[in-house]
């Protein structure tokens, strides 16, 4: 049979069809599988709304398989909660994960990720103002540390602002806190009111029954108290030195918003201070994970991005109470580069008993 040109060039033309579509398949069979995205559900602290809200921790998450969700609940509140369809809780300290434990809930599988000390936060004209009678102090890099013993003594014997240098505070002399039953910050607080109490020493369930009356007193003050450190943090700076002079917070909230809120924290900076109680606790931000998909997300949250991430846009030290740089990255005045004025949180019976007497 004789070939004329149309029949080669047709020939020609098949193969080379054959062999781009050859190639195609094997180009494509050698090409990663897509990454199967699972959605995660779980409870979440206000406080680390920012972190999981971040677009660059939504791409860490999709790398790694994941749709990270989240409803919001004080890390007391959120053991108590319907668990049903939810594969992780998040609270801020190992204390409300032995509550939880304590409520029933699975902890086998649950992990330290971040640390954050408690700070007070408080407004210049306070801090200036109680720094001048005494009860708070300024150390020469611009840091300002309350002395708790005072502050506490304070408080149990009914002084007003004025008794404490500051002349024009209504009222008694307070710092508010979140719902001590419902919220971490206001919980570890509560510990931290309660150690005072025992003279430095760690809350014992003995103590805190002999201690009980002064510290349900000390939480009187404050009224109605909010069951978010997020919410709580936003009404202080909303309010201003009127409603709300000092409140009980994470060092990583005012961090977070120089970061991710530069415009709101220019208009605070010059008013807004962050105070070190002496002592202070550190509050161990836990993940608990309820089944695989909560395991691989707090495998996430420990990978050396996320960590990382964390420190650098969030203010959460990482899990080994360091972060990966000076905290003068983030250009607040007073921070510390390491707190060192630090007491135990009381053990699991005398914070169930701190809870009981305040709930």
């Amino acid at each position: 049979m004789k070939l004329t040109k149309s029949k080669i060039f047709g020939l020609v033309s098949l193969v080379v069809v054959v062999i781009v579509i050859l190639g195609t398949i094997v180009w494509r069979q050698s090409q990663p599988k897509p990454v199967e995205i699972q959605e995660v559900n779980g409870y979440l602290g206000g406080e680390k709304i920012g972190l999981f809200d971040d677009d660059e921790f939504a791409k860490l998450a999709e790398q790694s398989g994941l749709k990270v969700n989240y409803r919001k609940a004080g890390s007391l509140a959120m053991m108590d909660a319907d668990r049903a369809g939810m594969d992780y809780l998040f609270p801020s300290s190992r204390a409300a994960v032995e509550y939880g434990k304590a409520k029933g809930v699975d902890t086998s599988n649950a992990d330290i990720v971040f640390n954050s000390p408690i700070v007070i936060y408080t407004h210049k004209t306070v801090a200036d103002a109680l720094v001048g009678s005494g009860i708070m102090s300024k150390d020469s890099a611009g840091a300002y540390h309350l002395d708790m013993a005072k502050a506490v003594d304070a408080m149990t014997n009914n002084k007003t602002w004025a008794d404490v240098g500051y002349q024009n505070g209504y009222g008694q002399f307070r710092i508010d806190s979140t719902d001590p039953v419902k919220s971490n910050s206001g919980n570890e607080y509560a510990a931290l009111v309660a150690t005072v109490l025992n003279g430095g020493q760690p809350a014992t369930t003995d103590s805190v029954a002999r201690d009980s009356a002064k510290i349900k007193a000390i939480f009187a003050k404050s009224g109605w108290m909010e069951t978010s450190s997020e919410d709580s943090f936003n009404q202080f700076l909303t309010l201003g030195v009127g409603s709300k002079p000092m409140m009980i917070g994470y060092e990583s909230q005012l961090l977070d918003l120089a970061v991710n809120q530069p415009d709101a924290f220019k208009q605070v900076k010059d008013d807004v201070v962050i105070v070190y109680p002496t002592p202070t606790v550190w509050s161990t931000h836990t993940l608990i994970a309820l089944d695989d998909k909560g395991s691989q997300l707090l495998k996430l949250l420990k990978s050396e991005a996320v960590q990382k991430l964390a420190w650098e846009r969030h203010g959460f030290r990482a899990a080994n109470f360091a972060g990966t740089d000076s905290i003068k990255r983030f250009n607040v005045p007073g921070t510390l580069e390491q707190v060192t004025a630090v007491t135990e949180l009381p053990n699991n019976a005398a914070m169930q008993a701190i809870i009981k007497a305040l709930s």
